[in-house]
């Protein structure tokens, strides 16, 4: 039987089982350009124009250091992300490249290369499908440098004489992502790492002869190794345990030793965190540099000159920056930093400065630059907010509540941003959204969200943002907590939390709303699906309705790796887990009104997942919403696009959950 046959079954039965109400309800459709809208009604004109400051708001991000000394960035100045250049602190913003879509993955060329430029990928309406690109800043010129058809293309890395980029690549068989190496002088390509699955490479070794490189299976499961360039021999390390989760993976500036991170046991004794370690093979030294701290490392960086070490460890949803000194390991002193995320970093060339990207609740993303001598900070892009006050704007505090099953005896407890306004409540206690993150192996961290300090200041919301069981960031045994069969164990925490806000005398219990993307989209609908009787109203972006039409429709590179955290559809124990938890298959117990907004490129969350629940939750008595882009994938990157949704998205709750 073909595809297209079932899905016309399937949509018979469902219209089938619908009450009559379902098939003859009025659907007001409107098309305008890429947009689709199914019974959004017009946004008030008052509505935008309050808006307007808040989506006028912008970042910056660092991606590196050009060879006259200057940063390469990325920013918005119109509908997208593009690549601009800074050379002086707070001096004016270049803009590099001019594209309808975003550019991402910027890597710009080691400055001992000789080669002045970067690389970036590019797709077409949000598919996923990069291809990347050279832009040469000497000449302007830009060539494409993979081959431009239905491929994934991402992770750029040049060895330090920038005669050789490795990267990842779906080209050869559009299911596996294999490690590919190319000659920069030729633009010569070709498949270096093909052992199936999904590889990464990590870092050349100093002489170029050697590629650190790691194949990821899921967030607890990974396995490095290294490959000699010369005849392509994939050698992989041994993982203390048998299995094991694995970080960044860089050469020591010998070419020697290594500086990674990992979760794997220590002498013996389990590791609950990924910390960072040093091994040098050759003499047997190891050393965990991070043991001290009970919390999971992120993220790290090896000057080029070999004098120091950067790295950031995520404490309770904070990330804080250190640096080491080499070969010490003693950390050296440095500014103090705003309260919140440092979201990227880079050494200049001459090792004497570090860039970063600075983001907190009440400041979008800015990037500046410390001087690791005399530890002197330096800011050198102030993004605009909009003309806003940001004094006004909220930091959230971080707050437990108790869960329905215990640790050690005791009440597990879940963490939770809470966001709360600094206006007292109209009604003498303010309504709530709670706000949950995807993944599922995401983290909500306090960043910059203009659209939550709307609801807070504007509307006088206050926002929670949980980090339920299976967030990562809380060690590895709560990240596993909710695999498999244990999916609704998480949906549960919502309920815990429904309970936690009905005894805050500031809260108003009876108006709650719960908004998520991606993975949290299916715990708005899951929520929605249990306790519609206690959520007055649901927004759903990009969110998973069936776990099995999902895994069967997600692109082919992404399948298995969903497989290894939600489980495997084609067991029929697992498939049966999934009819039981499935949105889709309740559908009928969702009674709240809700809205759905989704890209029709998606190649993560295939649109069907939104148009099918849709059409199975109409005809339960409430609104249902819906909304698509077709110029847009997983999530809304073009700010017209991010805009109406945002309104849109402001003007439901004003309906459904203020009155």
């Amino acid at each position: 039987m073909t595809r297209a046959r079932i899905v016309l079954l399937c949509a018979l039965a469902a219209a089938c089982a619908l009450p009559a109400a379902a098939q003859t309800a009025k659907i007001d459709r409107q098309v305008q350009g890429n947009r689709t809208t199914e019974n959004v009604p017009a946004i008030p004109a008052e509505l935008i124009e309050r808006l307007n400051r808040y989506q006028n708001t912008r970042g910056a991000g660092i991606a590196g250091w050009t060879q006259d000394g200057c940063l390469l960035i990325s920013t918005r100045f119109a509908e997208t992300s593009q690549a601009h250049r800074v050379c002086q602190p707070l001096g004016m913003r270049e803009q590099i490249t001019f594209y309808n879509e975003p550019v991402s993955d910027l890597t710009v060329a080691p400055a001992k290369s000789g080669r002045n430029g970067f690389v970036f990928g590019k797709d077409v309406g949000g598919n996923e499908f990069s291809q990347l690109h050279w832009y040469d800043l000497t000449t302007r010129d830009v060539v494409m440098l993979t081959d431009g058809k239905r491929s994934q293309n991402r992770g750029a890395l040049f060895s330090e004489d920038g005669k050789q980029l490795a990267y990842s690549s779906t080209a050869r068989n559009g299911t596996d992502t294999d490690i590919w190496l190319l000659d920069t002088a030729t633009r010569q390509a070709k498949p270096l790492v093909t052992a199936g699955g999904n590889w990464a490479a990590m870092d050349f070794s100093p002489d170029g002869t050697r590629l650190l490189v790691t194949k990821f299976v899921s967030a607890n499961e990974a396995y490095p190794g290294e490959v000699d360039l010369a005849t392509g021999k994939l050698t992989l390390f041994p993982v203390d345990g048998g299995k094991a989760a694995f970080g960044g993976f860089q050469f020591a500036p010998d070419g020697k030793a290594a500086y990674f991170v990992s979760d794997e046991p220590v002498d013996g004794q389990a590791s609950e965190f990924q910390s960072l370690r040093y091994h040098d093979p050759a003499s047997g030294k190891f050393e965990v540099l991070t043991k001290d701290i009970p919390w999971d490392v992120d993220g790290f960086d090896v000057a080029d000159d070999g004098r120091h070490l950067a790295y950031i460890a995520n404490e309770d949803g904070i990330y804080k920056l250190t640096v080491l000194a080499l070969p010490s390991h003693k950390p050296i002193p440095l500014p103090a930093l705003p309260v919140g995320l440092v979201a990227g970093m880079s050494f200049s060339p001459d090792g004497e400065r570090l860039a970063v990207t600075l983001n907190t609740a009440t400041s979008p993303s800015d990037v500046y630059v410390i001087d690791l001598a005399d530890a002197k900070l330096t800011r050198w892009t102030r993004s605009e907010v909009g003309g806003l006050d940001t004094s006004t704007f909220v930091s959230p505090t971080l707050v437990r509540f108790p869960t329905f099953d215990t640790v050690d005896n005791k009440p597990r407890t879940i963490p939770a941003f809470y966001y709360k306004p600094n206006k007292p409540a109209a009604g003498g206690k303010y309504p709530v959204v709670i706000d949950i993150h995807g993944g599922p192996e995401g983290q909500s961290i306090p960043f910059f969200d203009p659209s939550t300090q709307f609801l807070i200041n504007e509307l006088g919301v206050a926002v929670l943002v949980p980090n339920v069981r299976g967030s990562s960031g809380y060690g590895k045994s709560y990240l596993k907590l909710d695999n498999a069969e244990k999916r609704e164990d998480s949906v549960k925490d919502i309920g815990a939390l429904l309970d936690w806000i009905a005894q805050q005398p500031e809260l108003d219990a009876s108006r709650v709303g719960v908004t998520g993307g991606s993975y949290g989209g299916y715990m708005v609908l899951a929520s929605l699906m249990h306790y519609s009787d206690r959520i007055k109203a649901g927004v759903d972006v990009v969110g998973i309705s069936d776990f099995t039409t999902f895994l069967n429709n997600t692109e082919s590179y992404r399948r298995d790796l969903r497989r290894a955290e939600y489980g495997d559809e084609r067991i029929p124990e697992m498939k049966a887990v999934f009819d039981r938890i499935s949105p889709l298959k309740n559908a009928g117990k969702i009674r709240s009104p809700l809205f759905v907004a989704q890209g029709k490129n998606d190649p993560r969350v295939p649109y069907t997942e939104a148009e099918q629940i849709v059409k199975a939750v109409r005809g339960n008595g409430q609104p249902v919403w819906f909304l698509m882009y077709d110029d847009e994938g997983h999530g809304f990157r073009k700010k017209a696009n991010n805009d109406y949704f945002d309104a849109a998205a402001i003007e439901f709750w004003q309906r459904h959950l203020l009155r």
